[in-house]
């Protein structure tokens, strides 16, 4: 029987491996550890699929005693593989070894032909003698992909906080139980006692540290005046001889290390021109610069962007799994860049939208034309990610000890007992579906993957055909570790679907299978919505989410070897009539959550990071009191949400002075600690009113329910604004003091969720500033009630002020470059694509301000264009952490503003969006934010310059070696800047992070008459 299914990865940017005395449940393994996530939606959000670190004692049953390992499990993201079963006697050698992706030679060969390209077949490591007849030779020749997440996601698309929900969530619980059954009691213990002990190796070693280079600064200085001393002694001859001859045998050094290296290549992606975009842009005007699709194309752009997170994939310096779960990321991006984005291209081509362009082509695509270049560049990507798979990460997994074996290479007894498996656990959830005039194309949900098979009745010799849907929750692979004498064996998996599709049989009784394909279907997620004649908001969202179970399908993904008939019926039953709809790939399956055990410091995954508590949280420390002695700047994931922002919705919730708490919610988790406070003040009497926003995209389910919990705990509930989204984030709390009522407010960049706090970087705003409590105390009164702001003391706020207002700074530092003052702007956020604001810093750069623009995701400006953006310099960085800031600087004649909030510069956000920006005004808040530009602009390890071309080209390499222009520090410390330009922008503010918190940490240790004084904080800090 010739198989045909299989799957290999995807997930998202998940969030990087929790503190090893943590444990984070997998939702359906963003995104894939820590993950950006490359996420989440990106114009929008990157990182998540998820590193599950828990503590794991193994027993091995040896004539040795109980040995106790502390391992994690890493819980890797989704690979997409298949192949296809066939019967037929002249291809029954080829079945087992096709299937999934374990390509035989024969597959191989059959490979090259689908693809029109090569593919070299991968050496097999040498194995032990024990294991010799269990392991076979893997070639999963595979496609990562996505089969939905309830984790904190590398989302990439339109919605930066998109919080993915895709699924129906039916993985997390998978996952869960996966994982608990892994911990056991007192194992937490073990993890945190080890983390505490090298936490107090760690200070120790500092403590020494600046012990030597105290001792060595000395002994410099006095060497440096003896040396002094000798050097008047010498004759001025000698002096030069020596230096002559110093001289020489450095310059020999350096012309032999010349001669010896080559220099490195330039790395560029997207890695060929894409199609449709000019290079040259010289020779256009600044008004066509703007707006003409031929500079900028928003699907074009963001696909270029999830070609920085493939590069993650492709980078040998990534950590080995690290690398899968970017490789993970960049096909989930995929799956939601379709649902999303090419949905919205079919709405419009649907719509006849081409009919109403009457521009030159240069200004506007027509959709058919922009489906035509998307499908061109898709193309081009899945190969590459095929490509790294199968010749570098798979290879690389096996010689790491992870087997994944073909059904076909398996001895007798153990395909009897996954047969059993298959009797068992598989066959009463699976229902085999005819098709034919009595049984119509049964439904098939969104990245859904299913079995195409056909058959035939021996009875009259016709051949049927039929569907088999894999349900999203089944777990994707099995571990041949069967039983307590395989434990040996529990890192080598046989993919579930292959099990299925080899145990057909027990589903079609008395039927011959003579074929069986796997195949994936993806449906458009963009929804048309009239607000406006609405009765019911959450009505509307209610019959909107029961719709799009069955809205229109955009994308097929079929199996390599699938015959063209079966294609084009699949084709014609999902009503896809064009063939740039249809994607063939070598097999398509997922590996949901693969449980590979890893030692905690094993150099296969990132660092263990543990988030921090701020230095003025430490300690058992009344949150309000801290807070009325100045602002508090927290960065997460540095530090902790949990000991910052939760604690302050945790206290203000206990707290029997605090009155009413204010907060809106864009999307947050399942168990959200942030809504059970709000509920618990609820219940207490206080007053709570909370703006749930349902109409944040795949988090509608999720946030409806929220919304009735939280009523029918008493809280007053609205739903969002008619025609608008509410995505600022914002937390008031009205506290009864001596003086009177006092107002609290927390201002963020992103969202109230902790486990997206894990992943991505934010900054959040403690204030008990008057002016900025009555600012938000209004904006309530606008999102709950009737009322019209016309100005606000201190927040810029969007759709009214905020454009304008940012306008009118960039228009100050303008007049200043002309005025002969120094003028600068730099501009962090995820997204730049507003036709006001990008002419605007072309206006700036033609000026002469130095402009900075730090933009992770889609960018609409073109740098380095002859007399109008010779001064812009874009700059995108991806990494192990979501760059998610929105952060603002203006230079202002040196008396330099700061501005922080929720907003990217996009046209949505600015016109369709209720944002909030606040400026900083706390002079160590604001050296904060500019350590953290300071950082981004010298990063030579994941940042990423945009040429003229509009093309990316990774910085530290090639004739990027160093940056085209210099970025000089102005907080940021030198030891700072040398980490971040050798290893990179997250691993620079960890370093210093925590630093600062253990400086802080030994200060509270010695208060209190100097004695000593152990204690935790909340986080195990």
């Amino acid at each position: 029987m010739r198989s045909g299914a299989d799957s290999l990865v995807s997930r998202l940017w998940e969030p990087p491996p929790p503190p090893p005395h943590t444990l984070l449940t997998a939702g359906r393994l963003p995104c894939s550890s820590s993950t950006p996530s490359c996420s989440s939606s990106t114009s929008g959000e990157l990182w998540s699929c998820k590193l599950v670190v828990v503590p794991h004692v193994q027993h091995q049953h040896h004539h040795h005693h109980h040995q106790q390992q502390l391992q994690s499990v890493f819980w890797t993201t989704r690979l997409l593989r298949g192949g296809s079963v066939n019967t037929s006697s002249s291809s029954s050698q080829r079945s087992c070894s096709s299937r999934l992706g374990f390509p035989s030679d024969s597959l191989l060969h059959r490979r090259s032909n689908c693809s029109q390209q090569q593919t070299t077949k991968t050496p097999t490591p040498s194995r032990s003698p024990r294991r010799e007849q269990q392991h076979t030779s893997i070639a999963l020749n595979g496609l990562v992909h996505h089969a939905a997440a309830d984790s904190p996601l590398f989302h990439t698309l339109d919605d930066p906080d998109a919080g993915k929900a895709m699924h129906n969530g039916s993985a997390v619980a998978t996952a869960t139980t996966a994982a608990s059954t892994v911990v056991a009691n007192g194992r937490q213990t073990v993890v945190a006692e080890r983390l505490q002990q090298q936490e107090q190796e760690q200070e120790e070693e500092e403590e020494e540290e600046e012990e030597e280079e105290q001792h060595k600064s000395e002994k410099q200085k006095v060497s440096s005046q003896v040396l002094q001393r000798k050097r008047r002694g010498k004759s001025r001859k000698l002096q030069q001889q020596e230096e002559e001859a110093a001289n020489s045998v450095t310059e020999h050094l350096k012309a032999k290390l010349d001669s010896s290296s080559s220099p490195p290549e330039n790395v560029v992606m997207p890695p060929q021109k894409q199609v449709g975009l000019e290079a040259d842009v010289k020779h256009i005007d600044l008004k066509d610069l703007v707006v003409a699709d031929s500079v900028y194309n928003k699907e074009l752009s963001w696909l270029a962007f999830n070609w920085r997170v493939l590069h993650m994939a492709l980078d040998v310096q990534t950590p080995l799994f690290e690398r899968l779960r970017f490789l993970a990321i960049s096909a989930r991006n995929l799956d939601e860049f379709f649902c999303k984005r090419v949905g919205a291209l079919k709405r419009q081509e649907a719509a006849g939208v081409e009919n109403l362009i009457t521009q030159q082509r240069r200004m506007a695509w027509t959709p058919q034309h922009q489906l035509k270049n998307v499908a061109r560049e898709v193309r081009l990507m899945v190969e590459t990610q095929i490509k790294c798979l199968m010749q570098d990460l798979l290879p690389a997994l096996k010689k790491e000890g992870l087997n994944l074996l073909d059904y076909n290479k398996l001895h007798h007894h153990q395909k009897e007992q996954l047969r059993q498996y298959f009797k068992s656990s598989l066959e009463p959830i699976l229902t085999p579906l005819a098709v034919d005039p009595g049984h119509p194309f049964p439904f098939i949900g969104n990245l859904t993957l299913s079995i195409a098979v056909v058959l035939r009745d021996p009875y009259d010799d016709t051949l049927q055909f039929a569907i088999v849907s894999i349900p999203s929750g089944v777990q994707r692979w099995k571990s041949l570790a069967l039983d307590n004498d395989h434990e040996y064996m529990q890192n080598t998996f046989v993919s579930v679907d292959q099990i299925i599709t080899n145990n057909l049989d027990l589903l079609f009784g008395g039927m011959e299978i003579k074929s069986a394909h796997m195949f994936r279907t993806t449906r458009n997620a963009d929804v048309a919505r009239n607000e406006e004649e609405a009765e019911d908001l959450l009505e509307m969202i209610t019959d909107e989410m029961r719709e799009l179970r069955f809205a229109p399908f955009v994308r097929l993904e079929v199996d390599c070897e699938m015959p063209q008939d079966v294609i084009q019926r699949l084709s014609n039953e999902l009503g896809l009539s064009n063939k740039d709809d249809v994607y063939t790939v070598l097999g398509i399956a997922d590996l949901d959550s693969l449980p590979v055990k890893l030692g905690v410091d094993s150099p296969l995954i990132f660092t263990p990071w543990s988030p921090k508590t701020h230095p003025r949280l430490q300690g058992s420390v009344d949150i309000f009191d801290v807070i009325r002695k100045g602002d508090i700047l927290v960065q997460h994931p540095y530090h902790s949400f949990v000991t910052s922002t939760q604690h302050f919705v945790e206290a203000a919730s206990n707290d029997p002075r605090v009155v009413a708490i204010k907060a809106t919610l864009y999307r947050t988790n399942n168990d959200s600690p942030v809504i059970s406070a709000l509920v618990k003040a609820a219940e207490s009497g206080k007053q709570v009113a909370v703006l749930v926003e349902v109409k944040a995209r795949f988090d509608e389910v999720r946030n409806m329910g929220f919304a009735q919990m939280l009523e029918d705990a008493g809280c007053n509930v609205a739903y969002g604004l008619v025609g608008l989204k509410t995505h600022c984030k914002c937390i008031m709390v009205v506290r009864q003091e001596e003086n009177g009522l006092r107002t609290y407010v927390h201002l963020g960049t992103g969202n109230y969720n902790p486990r997206t706090a894990s992943v991505y970087s934010d900054f959040g705003l403690l204030s008990c500033n008057p002016d900025l409590g009555m600012d938000v105390t209004d904006l309530f009164k606008y999102l709950t009630g009737y009322h019209r702001q016309v100005a606000y003391r201190k927040l810029l706020v969007a759709p009214g002020t905020m454009r304008c207002e940012f306008v009118r700074l960039i228009e100050r530092e303008i007049a200043n470059a002309r005025a002969g003052h120094p003028a600068s702007i730099v501009v962090k956020c995820n997204g730049l694509d507003d036709h006001v604001m990008v002419e605007k810093l072309y206006e700036a750069s033609m000026a002469g301000v130095i402009v900075d623009c730090i933009v992770r995701g889609i960018c609409r400006i073109r740098p380095g264009v002859p007399n109008v953006s010779e001064n812009i310099r874009v700059v995108s960085i991806v990494g192990r952490f979501l760059e998610h800031h929105r952060i603002f600087r203006f230079e202002n004649r040196g008396k330099v503003e700061y501005y922080m909030g929720s907003a990217d510069w996009m046209t949505r956000n600015l016109t369709r969006r209720v944002e909030v920006v606040t400026p900083i005004e706390d002079e160590s808040s604001k050296q904060e934010i500019q350590e953290t530009m300071d950082a981004c602009l010298c990063d030579q390890r994941r940042g990423w310059e945009m040429r003229p071309d509009g093309r990316y080209q990774l910085l530290g390499v090639g004739s990027m070696k160093k940056p085209p222009r210099k970025h000089i520090p102005e907080a940021a410390s030198a030891r700072l800047i040398t980490t971040v330009e050798e290893m990179g922008l997250h691993v620079g503010l960890m370093e210093t992070v925590a630093k600062r918190c253990r400086k802080a940490k030994k200060v509270n240790l010695r208060k209190k008459d100097g004695s000593v004084q152990k204690w935790k904080n909340k986080d195990g800090n």
